[in-house]
């Protein structure tokens, strides 16, 4: 039981962090060092029910210093007197019961919003998020997401995702931000700008870059396949972000579940220490993805034993094992008592472990917040939720202007399996079960947007992959002015599972083998479209699915992606034009997922019978950065400061723009490029700045964009980031320009 005085060094906030970790750490046992190592959980994994009885005992025993009691999909604490409940008994034991007092870190899975807690905000996944092309909204979304998290007593967020994808087969794309590494690692920036703040306090949430250093292209699109890719492709498309999370101030990083040239990354010291720590620079805490210890023992096999497991990963630069729990303490223990692991080893993952604690003010604060019911989900918090939504929703079609649709609409049918189901619109990492969850479906919100004179019908006519009566859809589109036909994807992680909490069976859709929509979805499109009332289809998903099919039956289709707790509400309102659909595109649409891979920032080849003789090798339904308006926008000039990119200056592109139309509207101004000619192969074409800007009726704006030579760097042969002598190609709108780029100082 703790019985130390006020007086203690390690307890004295006016001291730096330094001088009380050194004091802390000093009076801590080997037994107490190897417990800060180690995490725990509460809920079901494949163990069976572990609760918060069951943590104290891990405290009591192996003086645990990490756990999950809540905000990941195997907990029972949902609800936000629940979770507040189990964390202040695991912390109230942890502060108050044992010898030093060392308060817990408790984490969480809250990607987009606090979403494992009920009440929470949820905002749109990260695909959505990375659609609105605004770092200071994925800031703000951040911020408030910190905001929840500490009113529960949760202080390190498994998040931001920092991957690149390149393959939508894989389950995990909605997690990410898309396929552009400049996006991707300028949004990572903006949300670990919300989640830290300008440096670590009590308001602040440990922010973890992960999957370190490359999981979005699994081999096949199968979720933790190995990734098979060259230097070239790891070092300038996959790694970026990353380097980018890291200049941000990323506090933690976890590596990914793949092996990489044959090293699984949880057992590399080439990627955990070499790269990370010693050419990064990182010095922050490594924590593992949940399994990622043990698979490297039962999966990947480079491990005999678990004991041989636990080896691998301290003397590759692990710091906690996130549910490695007693076993892992054991491990590490008997490691260091057979002298295959030294406790300096040790001493120096407990200092960044104890940096983190003192840093996030968990030694003065360590308790849930008592007025937590008043930040979760506060009003100001879902108004900002309700500007991503805007900013997200991508009208990807709109033949014939259907879109906005009139106010004076007699009747509205509303179908599809994604139209009246919340649990879907929040998409995965959230609850999976639709009781206590608030929010509002589509239905509901179209029902709320129309006048007193219109009226909402609705039919479900089809489950994700069954159908329900399409032919009462059809009956009953056909007596409307307009039908709405919400379809997707419904709620899953991972490899598009686990079953149990999905309305699948494991390989039904939605699974990597398959993008395009199941033919209970393409029936009820089919029927609804053959009565010819006009028909908008919204595609609520967690990534882009090849719907050439749908693009060609139906006149308008608006991307919703996983909108989250306020999406049915401002999807209504965007199809009646109550505001405008903002989003671009963060990723490339497919035709099918025979034309796979689909990136717009392939790399150039040969051709060697000729290039009238080879179909286009980036030739997408809908490219990235797309996204259609209510109104128009007019690019009036383009101007460059300079006719060149020189080493140690930015190039300014001043871009002035007019919404020529009648309705308030925005643009994305993108600015792309390439490096014409290069010591190794680069990318026809890579995004290089972007601003967004929101325009009314009539009125004009300068957007200034800044070009860093430093972001055109090539990681080539010599291992040296640098920018290239000779010619280079800028493109924004339909103007490209010609620029220089000078030899560089040596």
């Amino acid at each position: 039981m703790t019985s130390l005085e006020d007086s203690e060094p390690y307890l004295d906030p006016s001291l730096s962090i330094e001088a009380r970790v050194a004091d802390l750490l000093d009076r801590m046992t080997l037994a107490e060092k190897i417990g800060q190592l180690a995490g725990s959980y509460v809920g079901t994994l494949a163990e069976g029910p572990h609760g918060v009885d069951d943590v104290i005992e891990e405290i009591d025993e192996y003086h645990i210093g990490a756990v999950a009691p809540f905000g990941w999909g195997g907990s029972p604490n949902e609800s936000l007197a629940d979770a507040v409940d189990a964390a202040r008994r695991l912390q109230n034991y942890a502060v108050e019961e044992t010898r030093l007092g060392v308060p817990l870190l408790f984490a969480a899975d809250a990607i987009h919003g606090h979403a494992y807690v009920k009440e929470s905000t949820v905002f749109p996944n990260n695909l959505g998020a990375a659609a609105t092309w605004c770092p200071d909204l994925v800031e703000r979304t951040a911020g408030i997401t910190a905001a929840e998290m500490r009113a529960t007593g949760a202080a390190q967020n498994y998040s931001p995702t920092c991957d690149v994808v390149r393959d939508p087969r894989w389950g995990r794309t909605g997690e990410t931000y898309g396929e552009s590494p400049f996006l991707v690692g300028t949004l990572v920036a903006g949300e670990i700008r919300g989640y830290q703040g300008d440096e670590l306090d009590e308001t602040s949430v440990l922010a973890t870059a992960k999957h370190f250093p490359a999981y979005g292209v699994p081999t096949r699109g199968e979720d933790a396949a190995p990734v098979d890719v060259s230097s070239h492709t790891l070092r300038n498309a996959l790694l970026p972000p990353f380097e980018t999370a890291l200049d941000a101030g990323a506090g933690a990083v976890m590596p990914c579940y793949n092996s990489i040239d044959g090293e699984p990354a949880h057992g590399s010291r080439r990627f955990l220490t070499e790269l990370l720590r010693e050419e990064l620079g990182f010095d922050g805490v490594v924590v593992s993805d949940w399994n990622g210890i043990t698979q490297l023992h039962e999966e990947h096999r480079t491990a005999g034993t678990p004991i041989e497991a636990a080896r691998q990963t301290r003397e590759a630069g692990l710091d906690i094992g996130s549910v490695a729990g007693g076993e892992h303490a054991r491990h590490v223990r008997e490691l260091v008592d057979r002298g295959e692991l030294s406790e300096r080893a040790i001493d120096d993952s407990v200092e960044r472990v104890l940096r983190a604690k003192f840093a996030l003010g968990l030694f003065e604060d360590p308790y849930p917040d008592p007025d937590a019911a008043d930040v979760l989900g506060a009003p100001a918090h879902l108004d900002i939720a309700r500007e991503a939504v805007r900013k997200s929703l991508t009208l990807l079609q709109n033949d014939g202007d259907v879109l906005p649709l009139d106010d004076g609409v007699d009747e509205v049918f509303v179908t599809g399996p994604n139209a009246d189901e919340m649990v879907h619109q929040n998409g995965g990492w959230s609850c999976n079960a639709d009781a206590g969850v608030p929010g509002t479906t589509i239905l509901e919100g179209i029902a709320d947007v129309v006048d007193d004179e219109t009226t909402v019908t609705h039919e479900p006519g089809s489950g994700i992959n069954a159908p329900v009566d399409i032919d009462a859809a059809a009956e009953r589109a056909a007596e409307a002015d307009v039908a709405v036909v919400a379809l997707g994807e419904d709620w899953y992680l991972h490899e598009f599972g686990p079953s149990a909490e999905t309305d699948g069976e494991t390989g039904e859709f939605p699974t990597r083998n398959e993008l395009s929509l199941p033919d209970a979805q393409r029936d009820l499109v089919t029927a609804v479209s053959e009565t010819g009332t006009p028909v908008v289809a919204v595609l609520v998903t967690g990534r882009p699915l090849a719907v050439e099919w749908l693009a060609e039956t139906v006149p308008a289709i608006l991307m919703a992606y996983y909108p989250g707790r306020v999406g049915g509400e401002v999807i209504a309102e965007t199809l009646f034009g109550e505001s405008e659909p903002g989003g671009r595109l963060p990723i490339s649409i497919p035709r099918s997922a025979e034309s796979l891979p689909t990136y717009f920032n392939h790399l150039p080849h040969p051709r060697p019978i000729g290039s009238d003789e080879h179909p286009s090798s980036y030739d997408p339904l809908f490219e990235f950065g797309h996204g259609l308006s209510y109104t128009t926008v007019e690019y009036e000039s383009i101007d460059l400061s300079a006719d060149a990119i020189c080493p140690g200056e930015d190039l300014a592109v001043r871009v002035t723009v007019a919404n020529a139309g009648d309705r308030r509207g925005s643009e994305v101004v993108q600015a792309f490029g390439r490096d014409e000619f290069s010591s190794v192969v680069t990318p026809v074409r890579e995004l290089w700045a972007f601003e967004r800007v929101d325009l009314e009726p009539g009125e004009r704006a300068t957007v200034d964009l800044r070009i860093s030579p430093d972001e055109l760097g090539l990681f080539d042969r010599s291992r040296d980031g640098r920018l290239d002598d000779g010619s280079l190609r800028l493109f924004v709108a339909d103007r490209t320009f010609e620029l220089a780029a000078p030899p560089r100082d040596n």
